[in-house]
Order: structure tokens, then sequence, then C-alpha cells
């Protein structure tokens, strides 16, 4: 599914790289772990609480809106460029706590765990822990692989890129992530309105 950590991703490979893909998933992984654990031990109503969820949208959507204005801004003022490798923003400067933290400002993310991640968790553990771990280990790879490609054909293809695409990518890429931060700010608030 589109998101925000296919931006991330693809700002990263662009910049530093193939390694990008798997970096960003490390720190998705880290976070996906820290949540299955969690919601092993009780705490799924916790996340399904929706004033919780509501202000997880809401932050989440203002983290994610600055991100976007800095990937905007560098495009915009052409302090953004591939040879150089700036990094704008805080997603540039680690790819892992880049992936930890553009998954748990998507309140979409938590809100997938507390529902049908844990009903996954719950099947999988008819068959005891081993059957968490294979679960956990099996969609971890499905989003290694993916995002693994998308890091390759981004990495590969910056060599065809000017300066001049890339600063239009950077402004493409935070209008993509500024239209998931609006997203995310009005549904967190649709949240916290229905549950007064």
């Amino acid at each position: 599914m589109p998101g925000p950590m296919l931006g991330v991703v693809i700002d990263g490979s662009i910049k530093k790289g193939f390694v990008a893909g798997p970096l960003t998933v490390l720190g998705h992984a880290i976070l996906e772990l820290l949540l299955v654990t969690t919601m092993a031990f009780g705490l799924k109503d916790f996340f399904a609480n929706p004033v919780v969820s509501g202000l997880i949208g809401v932050f989440g959507g203002a983290f994610l809106g600055w991100t976007g204005y800095g990937m905007i801004k560098s495009g915009v003022q052409n302090t953004v460029s591939i040879s150089s490798q700036q990094k704008g923003n805080i997603m540039g400067n680690s790819l892992v706590l880049a992936g930890i933290i553009v998954s748990i400002s998507n309140p979409y993310f938590i809100i997938w765990w507390a529902s049908t991640g844990m009903e996954s968790i719950r099947q999988a553990y008819t068959m005891g822990l081993t059957g968490v771990v294979f679960f956990y280990f099996g969609h971890i790879l499905s989003d290694f692989v993916w995002y693994s490609i998308v890091a390759a054909a981004f990495a590969s293809g910056k060599k065809l890129i000017s300066d001049k695409v890339y600063r239009w990518m950077m402004i493409l890429l935070g209008l993509f992530i500024s239209g998931f931060s609006i997203y995310f700010i009005v549904s967190g608030l649709g949240t916290l309105i229905k549950t007064n």
C-alpha cells in the first residue's frame, strides 16, 4: 500500500542507495516487534481506544506535515542535490529511525495491528509461540522484499536523474507525504470528535 514509508524509502534510496530499503524496513520491523510483543501481553485495547488512535492521527499527521514541508522547502529553495546528498529533514539522518517514526506516526498502522494484526497473531498462536514467530518473520520478509525492490530501482536510476529532476521529486514526495499528513490529522480529529 502506498504510504509515507514508501516516500521515505524512495527519498533514502536516491540519497544513500539500495541500503535505504532494508534499513527503513529494519526500523519498521523493530516497531512491529514491540507492537506484537505488547499486544501479546494484552495492550490491544489500549491501542484500539478511539482517543489513543485519534491522538496518534493528529500528532502523527503533524509530524508528517513537518517532514513533507521540509522536503518541499528544500526542493523549492534549491538546497538539495544528488551530488551533495544533503539531508533536508530528520528522515535523512537515520533510516532505521525514519522507519520507526514514519510507522508510529501513521494511525492506520496502529489500527491495523490492533484489529487485523491482532487477529493474525491470535490465529498464529494456535500453533504456539512458533506460529507467532513464523507469522512475524513472514510479515517482515514481505516488507523487506518489496521495499528492497523499490530501493534497488530508485538507487540504480539515480544515475539518470539530474539535480533538477531530483528537486522536483523531492517536491512531489513532500506533497505526497503532506497529503497523508492532512488525511491523518482530519481522520484523527474525526475520531476524537466522535468520542465526545
